[in-house]
């Protein structure tokens, strides 16, 4: 499970090494193999260990090729989606095209979502909390059933 945000750096060949407190897990219970591809809801990359975007892959094979919304999901996902390893220093290297979808520039942040990561531009990353925020606060977490059990 991966939780935590962490600040990194985009180096000039569009790598990131992934933080040390998950490199061994990766290696250990995924081989190392990770999937990146684009979130169709916000604008960050999703990580997902190799394991992990094999039950996703299942669910957008359920999807129709008829459907727009579902085909245009498909397209999205798949067509982005990049299957790499991590390298001997933990890094893994991000296309062109995905860093372009995400605006990622130089800072980063990888933020843990316990099956997954999401890779954020920084600044991006700081306008999301503060919308985040804004949301909790404006909506109240009792206006979801399930987020209810989280109030104090």
């Amino acid at each position: 499970m991966f939780s935590g945000a962490s600040a990194l750096n985009l180096d000039a060949k569009g790598r990131i090494a992934m933080p040390t407190r998950y490199r061994e897990v990766l290696r250990a219970n995924h081989d190392g193999r990770l999937v990146v591809t684009v979130d169709v809801q916000s604008s960050c990359l999703l990580i997902y260990p190799g394991n992990e975007w094999e039950v996703i892959a299942a669910k957008l094979q359920t999807l129709s090729d008829f459907q727009p919304q579902e085909r245009a999901m498909k397209r999205l996902m798949l067509g982005y989606a990049l299957e790499c390893e991590l390298d001997a220093n933990g890094r893994i290297l991000l296309t062109p095209p995905l860093r372009q979808f995400a605006s990622l520039d130089k800072k980063v942040m990888l933020v843990g979502q316990l099956n997954k990561f999401e890779l954020w531009d920084e600044q991006r990353w700081q306008q999301q909390l503060d919308d985040s925020l804004a949301l909790i606060r404006t909506e109240g977490i009792e206006a979801s059933e399930r987020l209810a059990d989280f109030s104090l």
